[in-house]
């Protein structure tokens, strides 16, 4: 089965054409279904990449033409970010690791007595950084109607400052979350919004002025650069007030042996030598990004979800998890269990008989899949206790990207038709210590590289059962 959809942009990933062993002998084409965790670069990012190592030196403070090279680069993606962004004039733009490094900068850099509103849907990166502070959690309304009321209800007992932390997708189900309306209550309360925009800048247009928004942050590594750099921007006024979340060189205009007199942003928040050739992926991926337009990648996403939901709906014993009812907007993520396999053994059979990756897991989400599959938490961390993970419950993730074709979403129907109808046709053996399936023996060979490969990265066994 085919689908008749529109021809989606073409956007050139690096390593699309891939071809990996499988178990049962042979090859075949490796199927990318696992956007919502890493996604590969863009050739035009691989491209840049390749050039900048030409032109690499130290920034800002090099006197030789490669310095002032680099410095233009550096510089350059930080306008690239902006205009990806929509950001204001007068926002911070500061380049980290990752959305996890950008959230724990901000949480450093919150007012002193600061309060901080989270909904229990949050990935861990916009859950655990705020603890340092007063955290008040709201549970999971049962309709996204229930979203706004319920964080008005708690702005108005607590007293700013405060800061609400909210994502701007689920990266477990993909439910888009109302930021332009939490903005606007947000202010009416005094309190400022940081958006959790991981998964949603791959995927939709953002607008940082348009949507009032205080605070952003993504990750170039789900935004095609994972060169391991990642943005936190916003209102300047709280990340130059306190001193930097890292400490060292760079930071500071002049240092004695008993004061320091820290310089202004951006550099007070980039201590250390930055990752220059990161930021510069980072900077090329919102350009291609932007030339082709995120409101037609939007759009041809959509179709191509609708399109996927129908094919794995139609799964025999597969069940499609969600927040909220089908209809409401989201990405392009499905989450599922197939009756009657532990989640583990559906990933890894898939990956090793029909070269299907996905994600499985909790997603790095905990509260929100305990919520979603009505777990038993204290009954988990009795097993974890016990140093037993073969029965911590999780789900199978399926992530759209650039990248996807109707093909590939066929390849993963027929894939988990199969499995539903007869189960996997290798044997699989799972660790008591990790909880993961693999396949045991597993034949296929380490490719050849120019680097080292550690066969005990995959093939994690101590003790199994």
């Amino acid at each position: 089965m085919t689908a008749e959809l529109p021809v989606r942009t073409q956007l050139r990933l690096v390593g699309d054409q891939l071809e990996v062993p499988l178990v049962t002998g042979g090859r075949a084409r490796y199927v990318n279904l696992d956007f919502a965790a890493s996604a590969p670069p863009l050739v035009e990012v691989a491209h840049a990449v390749d050039e900048m190592g030409r032109w690499y030196s130290s920034v800002h403070r090099g006197a030789g033409w490669k310095s002032q090279v680099a410095t233009a680069a550096y510089e350059g993606a930080r306008d690239a970010v902006a205009r990806f962004l929509g950001s204001r004039h007068d926002d911070a733009i500061l380049f980290t690791r990752n959305t996890t490094d950008s959230t724990n900068l901000l949480s450093s850099s919150l007012p002193e007595g600061s309060n901080v509103v989270a909904f229990a849907v949050e990935h861990h990166a916009n859950m655990l950084p705020w603890r340092r502070h007063r955290v008040h959690y709201l549970p999971i309304p049962s309709s996204p109607d229930g979203v706004l009321p319920a964080l008005e209800e708690v702005l108005r007992t607590i007293d700013p400052p405060t800061l609400v932390a909210m994502t701007g997708a689920s990266n477990v189900t993909g439910e888009l979350w109302p930021i332009r309306g939490a903005t606007e209550i947000a202010h009416r309360y005094g309190a400022r919004l940081f958006v959790d925009a991981a998964q949603l800048a791959p995927h939709v247009p953002i607008d940082i002025a348009a949507w009032d928004v205080d605070y952003l942050a993504l990750s170039g590594h789900k935004l095609y650069a994972p060169y391991g750099a990642g943005v936190l921007t916003g209102r300047a006024d709280w990340l130059a007030d306190h001193d930097p979340f890292l400490r060292g060189g760079g930071a500071v205009d002049f240092v004695t042996l008993h004061d320091v007199y820290w310089t202004g942003l951006p550099d007070r928040q980039e201590a250390g030598s930055p990752n220059t050739i990161g930021a510069v992926a980072l900077g090329v991926a919102c350009e291609t990004l932007d030339a082709v337009g995120m409101g037609r990648i939007e759009r041809e996403e959509h179709e191509l979800y609708g399109y996927a939901r129908e094919r794995l709906s139609a799964v025999e014993g597969l069940t499609l998890y969600s927040i909220w009812s089908a209809d409401h907007p989201r990405l392009g993520i499905l989450t599922f269990n197939l009756a009657g396999m532990h989640h583990s053994l559906v990933a890894s059979a898939l990956s090793a008989e029909w070269a299907v990756a996905v994600r499985h897991g909790c997603f790095c989400a905990h509260p929100l899949v305990m919520q979603l599959l009505h777990a038993d938490e204290d009954a988990i961390v009795r097993q974890l206790a016990a140093g037993d993970k073969t029965r911590v419950p999780g789900a199978v993730r399926v992530s759209l990207g650039a990248g996807t074709t109707t093909d590939d979403v066929d390849r993963a129907a027929e894939a988990l038709t199969a499995l539903a109808a007869g189960g996997p046709s290798w044997t699989y053996s799972q660790s008591r210590r990790s909880g993961e399936y693999e396949p045991d023996p597993d034949p296929r060979p380490l490719p050849n590289l120019p680097f080292r490969l550690s066969d005990a990265a995959i093939h994690h066994f101590g003790e199994s059962s």
